[in-house]
């Protein structure tokens, strides 16, 4: 006899909680604060601590910082043809310095703009990024 779909949906919804806990976090939950890994170049530079640590409603600036921080990458990779880790991550300093010349006093709406003007030229360079870093193993 088949159960009634009611019946298999308790039965689910009942089941153990496990498999929906995030994979940071164990049944007892303590947070497990190893590093993340990678698939690739496990050795990046740690972020700016002020991005970790920005308030909710300013997480646009943190964003921003990332777009500002990827494009440099990835210029950098195009100019030289290496997409070794070294280029692929580098150090957060130039892109910090340059976002706070830029950046830092810029209203929401201008970080906004800036974001897309950003992603904008990361995407006329995506292809040739793409192609040097995949034949390099590291895409």
């Amino acid at each position: 006899m088949r159960k009634p779909i009611l019946a298999l949906m308790l039965a689910a919804l009942a089941g153990p909680l496990v498999a929906q806990t995030s994979p940071q976090v164990s049944n007892d939950l303590t947070v497990d604060m190893s590093p993340q890994q990678y698939r690739i170049c496990n050795e990046r530079p740690a972020r700016p601590t002020w991005m970790d640590e920005i308030d909710p409603r300013e997480a646009y600036k943190a964003r921003t910082m990332m777009r500002l921080y990827e494009l440099r990458s990835w210029q950098a990779i195009k100019s030289s043809g290496d997409c070794g880790c070294a280029i692929r991550f580098p150090p957060w300093d130039a892109a910090s310095a340059e976002y706070e010349e830029r950046f830092a006093t810029s209203t929401q709406a201008e970080h906004t703009q800036a974001r897309l003007a950003l992603r904008d030229q990361q995407n006329q360079i995506a292809r040739e990024v793409q192609d040097i870093c995949e034949a390099q193993g590291t895409w």
